[in-house]
């Protein structure tokens, strides 16, 4: 697993992971939960860098049923849903705990937010740095490679056939 960047601490089964453990992947999300045959099976939690969760039932790697908690602790429904529907535009943060005081606009459910470095955009897991084309985590970790040196403009034609 040195060679993929990820982790596990657990019980294993002929060189596999199997029963119960902890499984770290390169950009810091963590599974725990119960394995079989070197995946992810029966009941588990995927932990996400940003604070939120998917708890889900697995089979063979591939979740069945889940419930997705953001970081904020907003519980994602699939019927009903209610939030950010174009009529309440407010964070979950401001609906549990009532708006800021006037001057103290809120831009992101973080309070205070994070500070994005100059030149930079927050893309979810980290920051993407247009200049080196690379997305570094909140930590300041490599995350990974972007694959195009101008954003905003189209693909030439001939890079696309090459």
């Amino acid at each position: 697993m040195e060679l993929t960047g990820s982790s596990y601490k657990g019980d294993t089964k002929n060189g596999r992971m199997e029963g119960k453990g902890e499984y770290t992947f390169p950009t810091e999300t963590k599974y725990e939960g119960e394995m079989k045959d070197g995946m992810f099976h029966g009941k588990g939690v995927l932990h996400f860098p940003n604070g939120s969760k998917y708890d889900a039932t697995w089979e063979n790697g591939i979740a069945k049923e889940g419930c997705f908690t953001f970081a904020d602790g907003l519980q994602y429904q699939e019927k009903d849903w209610d939030y950010c529907d174009g009529y309440d535009r407010r964070f979950y943060s401001e609906r549990c705990n009532g708006l800021r005081p006037a001057g103290e606009s809120q831009l992101t459910n973080l309070h205070p937010p994070r500070v994005i470095p100059d030149w930079c955009y927050d893309c979810g897991d980290g920051f993407y740095d247009p200049t080196t084309r690379v997305v570094t985590s909140y930590t300041g970790r490599f995350l990974r490679n972007a694959g195009r040196k101008h954003p905003l403009r189209p693909i030439p034609q001939e890079d696309l056939l090459s």
